[in-house]
C-alpha cells in the first residue's frame, strides 16, 4: 500500500507516520514534479493543512482509493474532479472543536469585561472604576450547530448563558440549546442575541449569510464572533456596521489571509483580531495527524472510515 503525503517533508508532525504498518510505502513531498510521479502509484493521498496542492496531484492519482485532509474545513480542497469522483474524502472534523470553543468564550469575556479598557488604563497608570456586566443570562446565538457549535454551547452554558442555534438540517432541540431556528428565521434569532458566533462551513448557502440586513437585525449592543470562514460575512457590510452601530466583533478568519497591513480592522477599537490561530492550540497539528492515523487503521483493515465528507454539500 502506498501513501503519498502532500506536505513539507520537514514538518514535525509527520514523524507520527512512523506508527504506520511497516508494509506501507510512504512518500512525502511538496515538489510538483515529485508529487505527479508519486501520485501514479498512490492508494491514499494525505493533504496537509492548506490543501492547496491536492488538485494537480489528484489528476495523476488514477488508482487512489481514499483522500484525507488534515484540515477540518474542505472549502479550499474541493474541486470538480474530486467531487465527481467516487473516491471518499475524509477530514479532521472535531479535532479543533475544544480549542475553538475556548476562543469563543475568551472573545465573549474580552468584550463583556471590557479587557481592552483595563489594559489601556493600566498602561496609562489610570485608576477609573466602572461597572462590568455579567455574561450569565445573556444569549449566545450559534450559526452552524455542528461539533464546534456543540462544544461552544457547552462552555457557554457552564457560564450561565442562554444558548440558541441555527442549523441547516431539521433536528430536535438538545440541551443546552433552548431553541433551534430555521434558516429563514435568521433575523429573528439575531435580534434575540447578545453574542453571535459563526461556526458554519463555507458553502453556497452560507456564503454572505451575515450581510447588511443581518447586521441591522442584530442588537447594537451585540458582538459578532467568526471562527468559521471569512466569506460567511460580507466584509464591507461588517466594517460599516462596526463604524456606525455594532458594538464589536472578534474575528479569526477573513476574506484575504494574511490580512493586509492596511486593512481597516487593524485600526478599529471595537474589533478583536486573531491571525487564524484560534485552533492552534499547542499540539494542534499532531492532533490532526492522530485523527488520520486512526482513520488509516480502519482503512488498512477494511473498516468504515470516520469523518467522511459530503463532497456535494461541502462539509
Amino acid at each position: 500500500m502506498t501513501l503519498v503525503v502532500i506536505a513539507d517533508p520537514g514538518a514535525p508532525y509527520l514523524r507520527l507516520l512512523e506508527r504506520l504498518p511497516k508494509d506501507v510505502c510512504v512518500q512525502v513531498g511538496s515538489d510538483p514534479a515529485f508529487l505527479r510521479e508519486a501520485a501514479a502509484g498512490a492508494d491514499v493521498l494525505l493533504s496537509d493543512i492548506t490543501g492547496g496542492s491536492l488538485e494537480p496531484v489528484f489528476v495523476h492519482a488514477k488508482n487512489v482509493r481514499w483522500v484525507h485532509s488534515l484540515a477540518a474545513g474542505v472549502d479550499k480542497i474541493l474541486f470538480p474532479a474530486l467531487i465527481e469522483s467516487p473516491v471518499p474524502l475524509t477530514n479532521s472534523r472535531g479535532v479543533f472543536k475544544d480549542a475553538l470553543a475556548e476562543f469563543v468564550i475568551a472573545a465573549i469575556l474580552f468584550f463583556a469585561k471590557d479587557l481592552r479598557r483595563l489594559v489601556r488604563q493600566q498602561e496609562a497608570h489610570v485608576w477609573d472604576q466602572f461597572d462590568i456586566p455579567m455574561v450569565r443570562g445573556q444569549v449566545l446565538g450559534i450559526i452552524g450547530y455542528g461539533e464546534i457549535g456543540r462544544a461552544t454551547a457547552k462552555l457557554a452554558a457552564a457560564l450561565g448563558m442562554r444558548v440558541v442555534a441555527m442549523r441547516r438540517c431539521d433536528a430536535p432541540v438538545e440541551a443546552p440549546v433552548e431553541r433551534v431556528y430555521a434558516r429563514e428565521e435568521l433575523h429573528a434569532m439575531l435580534a434575540a442575541c447578545d453574542y453571535v458566533v459563526l461556526c458554519a462551513p463555507l458553502t453556497p448557502e452560507t456564503r454572505g449569510v451575515i450581510d447588511g440586513a443581518a447586521l441591522r437585525a442584530m442588537k447594537s449592543s451585540a458582538v459578532l464572533i467568526n471562527i468559521g470562514r471569512g466569506p460567511l460575512v460580507v466584509e464591507a457590510d461588517l466594517i460599516g456596521a462596526l463604524a456606525n452601530r455594532l458594538r464589536g466583533a472578534a474575528l479569526d478568519v477573513y476574506d484575504r489571509e494574511p490580512l493586509p497591513p492596511d486593512h481597516p480592522y487593524y485600526t478599529m477599537g471595537n474589533v478583536l483580531l486573531s491571525p487564524h490561530s484560534a485552533d492552534h492550540a499547542v499540539g494542534w497539528a499532531s492532533w490532526s495527524m492522530l485523527k488520520f492515523l486512526e482513520n488509516f487503521e480502519r482503512f488498512y483493515n477494511g473498516r468504515e472510515l470516520l469523518n467522511v465528507v459530503d463532497k456535494r454539500a461541502g462539509y
